[in-house]
């Protein structure tokens, strides 16, 4: 039961959670018209905002969720940008009291999509409408425009759904928000953007070394070739930004701001996540998960650098000239990146059979375009495979990516095999191309694997010459004989 209204309520949305995307979604969305009231668990943070970047605005900061919640018009819509776990379940406890059926809570944090769908459960066999929203652009993408993959409750989208295409990112005049499909699909789908967000930074962060270190370029000159890259094929946010940040000299040193940051990366757990999904629906990620291990391993600085001093590198060097490198590395990056996004959409294929969601890959598609950490040109050509094929099973045997993995493999072949003579790590690049010659592969050595299985713990196996289902055993220390199981 509500609580009594005492003055007509003002606002067409509510947000809970001030921290930096809280407020830049907030502002973002008073900006595009729309009446908002805001909370946070701690009120001073209400008044800051209410004194600062919400001053003379269309917002209305309340001090108890009471308050919160008869400030917003009915059916109330409200989305909760707390941290994920505990703390999104405890602001749906402080909130149901005070709802009524019919009202719609939108989690915009980074769920877990397993939470998500249990919240979704729980709250509508109460009658309530629970949403969960991946939200991408990191708080620029919250104040201008971001990504927005809301799931859930449908008939929730369609009360609020007008707000969030209003607020998203637009390119070409198009939103990138669409509703994605119900339970913990938003969520999902988020979490696999992540995942390849993780590939996306590893690949590039490889091409730099590299060009770096194998080739010898100076952070200038690199500087220059991510943004001539960013003019072509890897036209992209990520690319965009690599050449930005390669460009900034760092005030105090003087020396290339790069070059003063400690090579220890941090993480928040959804590439994770993907790898965790991925191992469960037994799909192959392994760009996504060696760019993971990649961030694993760089927080062992330490023992890095007691290695360093103890194993001797190789004396290999890189023998192309730096401008036919350049151009391989770029080869071998774009043809990484497309295995990386095969990866992606694999996976999300195989969760929405599983689900029954019925996710729109060519959808997804455009919904990054703008907005998010991963948006690029790119993203057109995998909206343009799936118009070609709604039933493509992997990017790799769509057309114009099959000619691009033919047109550079060559490149990628010999960056790699470059970079392990010369003793420069690059995982990702690595398992990109063994994740291709796997799946271009019509016979791999699992048949001797399966045979090894049986030896030992009588797993069983299937014959070429017998239908598939059918399983043997084969007795390897006793009478030698094969027998149907």
């Amino acid at each position: 039961m509500s609580d009594p209204v005492t003055n007509p309520p003002t606002s067409e949305i509510g947000l809970i959670g001030l921290a930096v995307m809280g407020e830049n979604l907030a502002l973002n969305i008073e900006r595009n018209g729309f009446p908002i009231s805001v909370f946070n668990r701690t009120t001073s943070k209400v008044d800051e905002f209410m004194n600062g970047p919400a001053k003379g605005k269309k917002v209305m900061g309340a001090h108890t969720v009471p308050e919160f919640v008869a400030s917003l018009k009915r059916p109330r819509k409200m989305i909760i940008m707390v941290k994920a776990g505990k703390p999104v379940d405890e602001t749906i406890q402080q909130l149901l009291p005070h709802l009524e059926k019919g009202d719609i809570v939108i989690d915009g944090g980074n769920s877990l999509f397993t939470d998500t769908e249990r919240r979704y459960e729980e709250l509508e066999a109460k009658g309530f409408r629970f949403m969960g929203a991946g939200v991408s652009g990191g708080e620029e993408g919250a104040l201008w425009g971001p990504s927005l993959m809301p799931g859930g409750s449908k008939p929730g989208y369609d009360e609020v759904g007008h707000v969030l295409r209003k607020i998203s990112a637009k390119v070409d005049s198009k939103d990138c928000c669409s509703y994605i499909g119900k339970g913990g699909a938003g969520h999902y789908v988020k979490m696999v953007h992540n995942g390849i967000e993780y590939g996306d930074m590893q690949l590039i962060c490889e091409a730099y070394n590299i060009l770096r270190h194998g080739s010898g370029l100076s952070v200038k000159r690199l500087e220059k070739t991510f943004a001539a890259w960013n003019k072509g094929d890897l036209d992209s946010f990520l690319i965009e930004i690599t050449s930005k940040i390669l460009g900034v000299k760092d005030r105090v040193t003087g020396k290339p701001m790069v070059d003063v940051i400690q090579d220890r990366a941090g993480q928040k757990g959804t590439g994770k996540w993907t790898i965790f999904s991925a191992l469960d629906q037994g799909i192959p990620t392994s760009t996504i998960s060696e760019a993971v291990f990649a961030r694993c391993i760089s927080a062992m600085k330490e023992e890095r650098v007691e290695a360093s001093q103890l194993i001797k590198e190789p004396v290999a060097k890189f023998k192309k000239n730096k401008k036919m490198m350049i151009q391989a590395v770029q080869d071998s990056l774009y043809a990484s990146k497309i295995c990386s996004y095969a990866q992606g959409f694999a996976l999300m294929r195989a969760a929405s059979q599983e689900k029954d969601w019925n996710l729109d890959f060519g959808t997804i598609a455009m919904i990054w375009r703008g907005g998010c950490i991963i948006r690029a040109r790119f993203l057109q050509r995998i909206k343009d495979a799936f118009d070609r094929n709604p039933n493509l099973s992997n990017l790799l045997i769509d057309p114009y990516f099959k000619d691009i993995i033919e047109r550079t493999q060559h490149n990628w072949r010999m960056v790699i095999s470059q970079a392990a003579l010369a003793g420069i790590p690059v995982p990702a690049f690595s398992a990109s191309l063994a994740y291709f010659d796997s799946y271009r592969s019509a016979r791999l050595p699992a048949n001797l694997l399966q045979a090894q299985r049986d030896y030992f713990g009588a797993h069983t196996y299937e014959r070429v010459d017998q239908p598939a289902g059918k399983f043997f055993h084969f007795d390897w220390v006793g009478d030698r004989k094969e027998r149907e199981v």
